[in-house]
């Protein structure tokens, strides 16, 4: 099972998926089916790249517990595949935000027109309140 980016893979065996009963009210049925999906994820034992795994071990993120164990619960819908595909939609998006390096930022001046410009934009501002007193009759 692997993802659109071909940077990392997310392998099958790497993620253990078991069934588990949905929370919440659904009658009579509820009891004695399992379509809820528990995704576990060992990021320090995975395959992935190790600058991925640096970052999603980093995130502050509740999903990722202290021994960076990925759990994500899923029970949106009421078929365990369609949990399953959710569960690992999941899973895939978080690493993918985690393989995302955002462009640094270059420090800049402002030009001097830009400065004038601002501060043409202050005076004038400050003579319209200048304006705002009482009339003197």
């Amino acid at each position: 099972m692997s993802t659109a980016d071909p940077a990392f893979l997310l392998r099958e065996d790497e993620v253990e998926i078991s069934a588990i009963r949905a929370q919440g009210a659904g009658g009579q049925n509820v009891n004695k089916v399992s379509n809820a999906v528990h995704l576990r994820f060992d990021i320090k034992a995975s395959s992935l790249p190790d600058e991925i795994k640096a970052r999603l071990l980093q995130f502050r993120d509740q999903r990722i517990s202290a021994d960076g164990i990925v759990v994500i619960k899923a029970q949106q819908y009421r078929s365990l595949e369609r949990n399953t595909f959710a569960a690992l939609a999941r899973l895939r998006d978080l690493i993918a935000e985690a393989a995302f390096i955002p462009a640094q930022r270059r420090a800049t001046r402002p030009t001097r027109n830009s400065q004038k410009r601002r501060v043409d934009s202050k005076v004038l501002r400050g003579k319209v309140k200048a304006l705002r007193g009482r009339v003197n009759d």
